[in-house]
């Protein structure tokens, strides 16, 4: 017999439904964007830090409705101006997105990502926090950040090379190029193509699998191999907030958001 689910609220734009071992985890702004907004990403990072100590869990999917997430929210009411802010301040509000992703890669449960639609920026960075990603064959990724006179941060990079190779890694993190689902799938980003609106139930098979093992060898299994695929993923990311401050206030940055609003090539200096 199949296990119950129960559905709760945990917070305004997340939902979690518990079948037995099971939880799913969903992350919905109503708006057909799911952008990653201040309020989104605590909840988010909060969500994970509360899963962290549920022992009656093994297996958590990640899902967004309709869409995974456009990336960070530009239009945010709760972002302040740079200008208003002290450097260190500026660089303690970069917390967030590190830690949200921190939180999701942390868990001894095994999570698996539904994604449809798209997932840029700040999602792409969140899902490559799980252990598994399952998307629709009308998905797309891209992480606009280099173009746009940034760099990667939130500790994604090494996250990425991981899963794909450096020599792909670069290409998607650097080119900032729309990477549809038949090449993310081939080049390692994910892990199973689906056909549209079957993401989340295909994410589910396998997480059901993952909830049926032995809870302790599964949690220590799943810490042994990611500790063995990313040995040196603190000492190579640690400092990707720093830098990110530190792009973001280059005329090149600003050079790069001008050209894209008014829609013509970039003129960068360097500087």
């Amino acid at each position: 017999m199949p296990d119950s689910t129960i559905a709760e609220r945990f917070s305004d734009f997340i939902t979690l439904e518990r079948a037995g071992r099971l939880v799913t985890v969903t992350y919905d702004r109503g708006d057909g964007l799911n952008a990653l907004s201040v309020q989104g990403m605590t909840e988010l990072r909060d969500v994970a830090r509360a899963l962290a100590d549920d022992d009656t869990s093994s297996a958590i999917v990640l899902t967004g409705a309709a869409v995974f997430s456009a990336g960070a929210d530009l239009k945010d009411p709760d972002r302040k101006d740079r200008g208003e802010m002290t450097l260190l301040e500026q660089r303690s509000a970069l917390k967030l997105g590190p830690d949200m992703c921190q939180a999701w890669a942390d868990l001894e449960q095994v999570t698996v990502a539904a994604i449809e639609g798209f997932c840029i920026g700040g999602g792409l960075a969140l899902v490559a926090a799980c252990d598994h990603r399952i998307c629709a064959d009308t998905a797309y990724f891209r992480l606009p950040e280099v173009p746009l006179g940034m760099n990667m941060s939130w500790r994604s990079v090494p996250r990425l090379v991981a899963l794909m190779g450096p020599s792909r890694a670069k290409q998607l993190i650097m080119l900032g190029r729309k990477l549809t689902a038949q090449t993310a799938l081939d080049w390692g980003l994910v892990d199973e193509m689906t056909p549209p609106g079957k993401a989340l139930s295909t994410a589910t098979d396998l997480a059901r699998d993952y909830a049926a093992l032995p809870p302790i060898a599964l949690r220590m299994t799943k810490q042994a191999i990611d500790t063995a695929a990313q040995p040196l993923a603190h000492a190579t990311s640690y400092m990707d907030r720093d830098q990110f401050l530190l792009t973001s206030q280059s005329h090149d940055q600003a050079e790069a958001i001008r050209a894209f609003l008014e829609k013509r090539t970039p003129d960068f200096a360097g500087d």
